[in-house]
């Protein structure tokens, strides 16, 4: 397995460079690098967040003045006869966005850029909303039916915004394809990583990757995701509607009791995060440049908003009308960032490992071990400590496993863009498992993917370069929508509003 390994590192080690250079640019020029404060931001996070400022002026803050529609489309529910729910949906898309990000992802912006990264997550949450509720309507206004189930998102509102073009279509469904496909195996080993550091915990031992435990555990894990995945989407979505809100409540009331136990620190946080904003702490860099940089870019990768990425789950869901599905995705971005990674926020915060005298050793920690280091200090008694650590290692399974099966359902959504056929889509599930089974037989062999990981990267930054224009480009059909929505006079939504013949909305 080892030469396999090696030569697959090979194939693709040129992704790494190429996936620095896009990330990075302009930055990685001189001419650019040179301007005060804007020469710190790169392309990407400047069409992020601008196109989250626009489209927030565009539709006059409907993620403010709407936030209650969403709210209620989640509470309420209803039952349909084809596709999902609005609220399986969510729920199904809200697997994606809450993942392992939410804990190693913060940890990772909050050691790099401090505190006052969490204040710059919260800014692009809060654009990045209205960014989301434009993809979601356009996945919504440019679905078509597949038996019972609707499908669409970025790779059908794609073909049709480009003169109805084919390649357009398949080009944009192998995009996302590989993108899923390379984020799989850390997926799915952040999955059994999380069994190993239960187990941990529960038994006070430390298991080597290449413990029969691991073995064991991804084997349940590859055989139980077959047994969901191929019942299809509604299957996934019957088990992302429970586990979903259970995984976001049991931590976010994990944190909420670290945060009560230590009420005294509170205004520390603040002040950190307030004052860390704009005047950072020099033992993370001091640039005031780096702690937007990191808040932003991994606020946006967090909630994914502006990649297209989570688009196929709004196509999903039997609506009413497309902005309704719109508001959701919204709430989505602001349940992610505005709730749980503040959570996590509040918990690496108050922890304030870097005032410590081990401070230089413990910003070296890896992501989750200074996570559980911070949550130890934030515990008043040993005993406490292993109950909370074991719960927050249950959560960020959980993450991980809901991620896992949203990556396979989406990928089956988009693949039907290229084929609807049932042999095609079981062709798609299997492919997945392969992938999976493969990258953490690898990792727990003890061989390491590093240009698969860097892969992931690619396929974000490319996304966001694909998707963004695609936004624009259906702009005016989400304002014709935007604007019935608001009318609430009581008429349906059809295609005539916007003027287009269209698969669905007749």
């Amino acid at each position: 397995m080892e030469t396999v390994v090696q030569a697959v590192n090979k194939i693709f080690g040129f992704i790494t460079p190429i996936s620095d250079w896009l990330w990075e640019f302009p930055t990685n020029y001189r001419l650019w690098s040179d301007i005060p404060v804007v020469g710190n931001f790169s392309l990407a996070i400047i069409l992020l967040v601008g196109t989250g400022i626009f489209l927030t002026v565009k539709n006059r803050f409907i993620q403010v003045s709407h936030f209650k529609d969403g709210i209620r489309s989640i509470i309420t529910g209803r039952c349909v006869s084809t596709g999902i729910s609005p609220a399986a949906s969510f729920f199904l898309s809200t697997a994606m966005r809450v993942g392992p990000g939410n804990i190693i992802g913060v940890t990772g912006a909050l050691t790099a850029g401090g505190p006052g990264a969490l204040f710059w997550m919260w800014v692009s949450a809060f654009f990045g909303m209205a960014t989301a509720y434009a993809e979601s309507v356009l996945a919504q206004i440019f679905k078509r039916k597949d038996g019972a189930d609707f499908v669409g998102g970025m790779p059908f509102y794609g073909r049709k915004l480009l003169k109805d073009s084919a390649l357009v279509g398949v080009g944009l469904t192998l995009l996302y394809m590989l993108y899923a496909l390379f984020c799989f195996p850390a997926q799915g080993f952040n999955t059994v990583s999380a069994v190993g550091e239960v187990a941990g915990i529960l038994t006070g031992k430390t298991y080597a990757q290449t413990s029969g435990l691991y073995w064991i555990a991804a084997g349940i894990i590859v055989v139980f995701t077959a047994y969901i995945t191929f019942g299809g989407i509604k299957k996934v979505t019957r088990l992302t509607d429970k586990v979903v809100p259970f995984m976001a409540a049991l931590y976010c009331l994990t944190a909420a009791v670290l945060i009560i136990i230590n009420f005294d620190r509170i205004p520390y946080f603040f002040a950190s995060v307030f004052g860390g904003a704009f005047c950072p702490e020099a033992v993370f860099g001091g640039a005031f440049g780096i702690v937007i940089q990191q808040g932003i870019k991994r606020g946006l990768m967090s909630n994914e908003a502006g990649q297209g990425t989570i688009t196929m789950a709004a196509a999903a869901a039997d609506t009413d009308h497309p902005c309704r599905q719109g508001l959701l995705q919204a709430v989505g971005v602001f349940l992610d960032t505005i709730v749980i990674c503040t959570m996590t926020g509040f918990i690496i915060i108050l922890g304030g490992l870097w005032l410590s005298e081990d401070s230089a050793k413990l910003l070296n920690l890896d992501k989750l071990p200074y996570f559980l280091a911070s949550v130890d200090e934030l515990t008043p008694s040993p005993v406490g400590g292993k109950v909370v650590k074991l719960l927050v290692a249950s959560c960020f399974g959980m993450f991980s496993y809901t991620t896992l099966l949203g990556f396979i359902s989406f990928s089956e959504i988009s693949c039907s863009r290229i084929s609807p056929k049932k042999g095609f889509k079981v062709l798609v599930r299997l492919l997945c498992l392969l992938v999976i089974s493969f990258g953490m037989s690898c990792i727990m062999a003890g061989y390491k993917l590093d240009n698969l990981w860097a892969f992931s990267d690619l396929g974000n930054i490319v996304i966001v370069y694909v998707n963004l224009p695609l936004i624009f480009l259906g702009l005016k059909y989400v304002m014709k929508a935007t604007r019935h929505y608001k009318l609430a006079d009581g008429s349906p939504f059809t295609a005539e509003i916007i003027g287009l013949e269209l698969d669905f909305w007749t």
